[in-house]
């Protein structure tokens, strides 16, 4: 099911690309540029965080679903497409996170 809702979502952020901004949301941030949507990326980011020191389960469920949705939001305005991150997650699977960072730095 997750993927599922995820590719879901995800072909209805792209179907707002081409839509009325004084209509849809996600049109408005299309309008706004690739800068707004990340700037709200970076805004859920420290509303999950807040939510998630604070111990706030419900608020910390809401907060994370906002994130992801911003950030597909900002996949699709950059071209990407869920399945690319998945790859990369599922090519990490089983890799150590500290020899998974190590490698990026060289």
């Amino acid at each position: 099911m997750t993927n599922h809702i995820i590719d879901e979502l995800f072909d209805v952020i792209k179907d707002r690309k081409g839509t009325d901004p004084e209509s849809s949301y996600v049109a408005s941030l299309y309008a706004k540029g690739t800068e707004k949507i990340a700037e709200k990326v970076g805004e859920e980011s420290i509303e999950t965080i807040i939510e998630a020191i604070k111990g706030d389960q419900e608020k910390l469920t809401s907060e994370s679903a906002d994130l992801l949705f911003h950030l597909m939001v900002l996949w699709a305005d950059q071209g990407l497409e869920p399945s690319d991150i998945m790859n990369v997650l599922q090519a990490r699977l089983g890799t150590s996170g500290h020899d998974e960072k190590a490698s990026r730095s060289n």
